[in-house]
């Protein structure tokens, strides 16, 4: 009795091992799927582990149809709409630690960190050196991503300041006297009064705390 079973099992696991291989499996679906999201970008395929489609013997193609979708099809047979969760991964700077409002933040005050883009309010800063020096608006607790709202440049002219207006004009520079109308920082834009004409003028203040105006 038990070589008779023994047989019949013999005899069934070819069998079986066909009806299993005439399937693709899903495995390699998702993974066409989550090929064609492209560089930067990752993604969650949810597909029934049930699913069966006939087995293709040529590469899958895969190319994202929608925002939330991808199509992957079998050269020489079927096609399947597969639906895509796609999360965009950034470079943000992330505070190390709680900074108070006027602080000016150094390279120790936060580090690098990978995050969904989805999840972020806002523009985020990811260049260090764009935070490097900057004073902070307001307090911020640890783990906070910081954003371009959250930063001012340190303030190298203040309201009621005279500072050194420079005009330039065709490789020409002229100084003269002038009030600041506003604080500002470098590479801010400014209002200055003209103290020996009176005229109000805009310019930039440059890394000395000039304000310079181009013509």
């Amino acid at each position: 009795m038990v070589r008779l079973l023994m047989l019949m099992l013999l005899a069934l696991s070819p069998i079986t091992s066909v009806l299993a291989g005439e399937y693709h499996p899903v495995d390699s679906i998702k993974t066409a799927a989550l090929g064609a999201l492209g560089p930067g970008v990752m993604g969650e395929v949810a597909l029934d582990p049930a699913l069966r489609m006939p087995r293709c013997e040529q590469p899958l193609q895969a190319a994202q149809s929608s925002a939330g979708t991808v199509e992957v099809g079998c050269p020489s047979g079927w096609r399947l709409y597969v639906p895509v969760k796609v999360r965009r991964m950034q470079q943000v700077l992330v505070l190390t630690r709680g900074v108070a409002a006027g602080e000016t933040l150094g390279p120790d005050a936060f580090t690098t960190e990978t995050r969904d883009a989805g999840r972020i309010s806002g523009v985020a800063i990811a260049d260090p050196a764009q935070a490097v020096g900057q004073v902070v608006r307001r307090m911020l607790p640890a783990g906070t991503v910081l954003g371009a709202g959250d930063l001012v440049s340190q303030r190298l002219v203040r309201r009621g300041d005279t500072v050194s207006l420079i005009s330039v004009a065709g490789g020409l520079e002229v100084r003269m006297a002038g009030r600041a109308l506003a604080d500002g920082g470098q590479r801010d834009r400014v209002s200055v009064e003209n103290l020996s004409s009176r005229k109000i003028v805009q310019g930039t203040v440059d890394a000395q705390g000039n304000v310079v105006v181009s013509r």
